[in-house]
């Protein structure tokens, strides 16, 4: 592919493979500049070239050191920004605190701060791969094209998987139902929802530590006639059991392909590996786009019912994959590449959504 006139690629430290198969791809290298930490941890960030009226891409994605990933981006598009580049493209296959999309308790919507942060910092465009929520593009006041890797999944399954038409899709839980709906029409295959939950949620909800109402509190004046009134109409919340884990759609003597956007804690697909073993399935594979495996991750897949791990390589995994020689990788750079040619040159991304799932 040939690298179109008056780009820039810039890379932050997060994922340089990716960033040498984007340039390689391209016909390019990428562009100088340093990106380091002092001693007092403060993040610079050296640009060494003009980019005066040029287009530039930065590619930063969530890596495990996301806070100093998300400092290095910030800097280096306001380096840009400050020295008058005309476009500053975000390229950021896995977007940080996407999974931060909704008010809960007393907390607040992360990826909305976020959002608000990288348009201040000097990004005209954000392009990124899969969304954790789709309603994210919306909290960013700048274009932003949310890319999809499933033609890729889907392709793998079609090519890797011996006897893939005897597989059944399969929902980790009803939310991801959506998605694995998407997938076995693809494919032309079946599919199960996983409902239920391997363990009891301890958490507390919202509201839980505050006192009931009481009508001997000590309310000053007509609060306390309020307070007693309340008590005899408010109608009795009743609290959520989950139920154990169990598989609605029929597994048995199938092949199960779990199907999520991001994987990173393993435990519930774990949990639902050994309800699908039980059920007859005979061998379980895990498929989504982000393959972030924090912490022990890689050890627990290694030791669990899990056949294989199909992740792409929108955030860097060689480490875990060292770790666990079950994790299989999907390169997705020539998406990236596509698209980055197509925004540049102003011409239409639905040729990149054509053949995806639709959800």
């Amino acid at each position: 592919m040939q690298a179109p006139r008056d780009v820039l690629l810039f890379a932050g430290t997060s994922h340089p493979e990716l960033a040498q198969l984007l340039a390689r791809r391209l016909g390019t290298t990428l562009a100088p500049c340093t990106v380091y930490s002092k001693s007092n941890r403060e993040t610079v960030a050296d640009i060494g070239a003009s980019v005066r009226q040029r287009d530039v891409y930065i590619l930063q994605t969530g890596s495990k050191d996301v806070n100093n990933s998300i400092m290095e981006m910030m800097i280096l598009a306001y380096a840009c920004k400050t020295s008058s580049a005309r476009n500053i493209v975000g390229v950021i296959p896995y977007l940080p605190y996407s999974k931060h999309s909704k008010m809960r308790k007393r907390g607040c919507i992360v990826s909305k701060l976020l959002a608000k942060m990288m348009c201040t910092a000097g990004f005209t465009h954000i392009l990124t791969i899969d969304l954790h929520s789709k309603e994210i593009q919306g909290f960013f006041d700048v274009p932003v094209d949310n890319l999809r890797a499933s033609p890729f999944l889907l392709d793998y399954i079609r090519k890797d998987i011996p006897d893939y038409r005897n597989a059944v899709i399969v929902a980790k839980d009803p939310g991801s139902a959506k998605k694995a709906t998407s997938f076995a029409e693809r494919l032309h295959l079946g599919i199960a929802v996983i409902h239920g939950t391997a363990k009891d949620d301890d958490g507390q909800h919202d509201g839980e530590s505050s006192p009931p109402l009481s009508p001997s509190a000590s309310i000053p004046g007509r609060m306390d006639k309020i307070a007693s009134t309340g008590l005899d109409i408010m109608p009795v919340a009743t609290a959520k059991e989950k139920p154990p884990m169990s598989v609605v759609g029929d597994v048995g003597g199938r092949i199960a392909i779990i199907v999520n956007d991001i994987i990173d804690e393993v435990s519930t697909f774990i949990a639902a590996a050994e309800v699908l073993k039980a059920r007859g399935a005979y061998k379980v594979f895990v498929m989504a786009t982000h393959g972030v495996l924090s912490q022990d991750a890689p050890q627990l897949i290694e030791d669990s019912e899990i056949d294989e791990v199909i992740v792409t390589n929108s955030v860097p995994h060689d480490v875990q994959k060292m770790q666990c020689h079950k994790i299989k990788t999907v390169d997705i750079s020539v998406l990236l590449c596509e698209a980055i040619r197509r925004i540049h040159y102003n011409e239409s991304m639905s040729f990149l959504f054509r053949d995806a799932p639709a959800e």
